[in-house]
């Protein structure tokens, strides 16, 4: 299949950039052991903070690291390469492709995540395993959802990413907005602080937002905080949230591409 090679193609693409692979893993578990020392001490003073336990915090921390690069958190991924095929003039060829651009860019997406889970994802987990002792899944249904969460993760986070390049074909620069969306990314999807953590209305607010499907949704679930009817419905969230930014992403290229004017033309 077209898509299947295209995904295929983004994972080599990804897989020559090995040092920069190394280095990303040593940062990542670098990070990891400060996160774990912090999060200690804060479940230390209070050992239930969120309902969740101190090895919950710890491998809260190690699973954020894990899929820090698999989601493409900060912005990223496939999506800067339509953003600077939009601004050079590029997008025209893509737009005669005899495919869409959004399962393009999807397929080659997906593809990028793969290999970040396999290499920046396994290597600060095993540390986490190894050195701090963090929780697995309890159960093959656990991990199982867990596997499904996270590609339901990556496809939120592209859809964001896809909406935020498109801003290109009206700034031009999709920059100032990549920055905001990466803010936004890191204090809502439970990166900077889990969301069990934040009080009152802004935990309600931040826990409806897609942000959350990033990171605390997928952690969750491999605590097994979410079981049987809850299991479903956190899916479901990250399904619905999935389903409704992809269809933006239809509607906003069909509203950009209206009329394209290129570069120089």
């Amino acid at each position: 299949m077209l898509h299947v090679a295209i995904a295929t193609r983004a994972f080599r693409r990804y897989s020559t950039y090995r040092a920069a692979t190394l280095a990303g893993i040593f940062t990542n578990s670098v990070f990891g052991i400060i996160y774990s020392y912090a999060y200690l001490a804060l479940w230390d003073a209070n050992p239930t903070a969120g309902g969740y336990d101190a090895q919950d915090a710890v491998t809260y921390v190690w699973l954020g690291q894990a899929l820090l690069m698999t989601i493409a958190l900060w912005g990223g991924g496939t999506t800067d390469d339509l953003a600077e095929r939009i601004r050079t003039g590029d997008v025209a060829i893509d737009l005669y492709r005899p495919v869409g651009l959004v399962g393009w860019y999807l397929a080659s997406d997906l593809g990028r995540a793969a290999y970040h889970l396999l290499t920046r994802g396994f290597g600060p987990t095993l540390i986490g395993v190894l050195v701090f002792h963090i929780a697995l899944p309890s159960s093959v249904v656990n991990a199982f959802a867990f596997a499904v969460s996270l590609v339901l993760a990556v496809v939120v986070s592209f859809a964001i990413r896809f909406l935020v390049a498109s801003t290109a074909f009206w700034l031009l620069d999709q920059s100032g907005v990549k920055v905001m969306s990466g803010a936004f990314a890191i204090f809502f999807s439970g990166m900077m602080l889990p969301l069990v953590l934040f009080p009152g209305w802004l935990g309600t607010v931040a826990n409806v937002l897609p942000w959350a499907s990033y990171v605390q949704v997928p952690a969750d679930i491999w605590l097994g905080k979410h079981t049987g009817s809850g299991l479903l419905t956190a899916l479901g969230f990250q399904v619905f949230w999935a389903v409704v930014l992809l269809a933006t992403c239809q509607g906003v290229l069909r509203l950009a591409t209206r009329k394209v004017v290129v570069q120089g033309g």
